[in-house]
């Protein structure tokens, strides 16, 4: 019986914190200035695909989804997952998302980020070594 209520216990705490909002964005970190633009080149790459799944124009709190997608029989390296938000000299986001970042993607169904627009950057690298990487705006409302 008192394996029952562990398991039961268990199940109940992990669902509250899988559904707990992730502040994605701080609102100081939203006043800071845009970071200045790199010219990123374009180059036929095998590297992981990259796509952001959820919309770009949300109203907090947002469901935030990212796929990623591996080539051939490569995987993605999970320790190698960056977010980045393009402001300031770069603030990296990863931490706030590792609870929900799998090799499959990037899945929060409560995002927080102050209204406005938000350039993302998100990279990350296969078993292969080859790396791929996406920007987007995101547009809170």
């Amino acid at each position: 019986m008192r394996m029952r209520y562990a398991t039961l216990v268990l199940l109940l705490w992990s669902f509250g914190a899988s559904a707990q909002s992730v502040q994605l964005i701080k609102d100081e970190e939203a006043k800071l200035p845009a970071q200045a633009a790199k010219t990123m080149t374009r180059a036929i790459t095998r590297g992981p695909g990259i796509k952001l799944m959820s919309p770009e124009i949300v109203s907090a709190p947002f469901p935030f989804k990212v796929l990623f997608e591996p080539r051939g029989q490569a995987k993605i390296d999970k320790a190698s997952i960056k977010v980045e938000y393009l402001k300031g000299a770069g603030i990296d986001l990863t931490e706030r998302l590792k609870a929900d970042t799998k090799e499959t993607g990037i899945e929060t169904h409560a995002a927080l980020a102050p209204v406005g627009e938000h350039m993302i950057r998100i990279s990350a690298t296969d078993s292969e070594g080859r790396q791929g990487t996406t920007e987007f705006k995101l547009t809170v409302k």
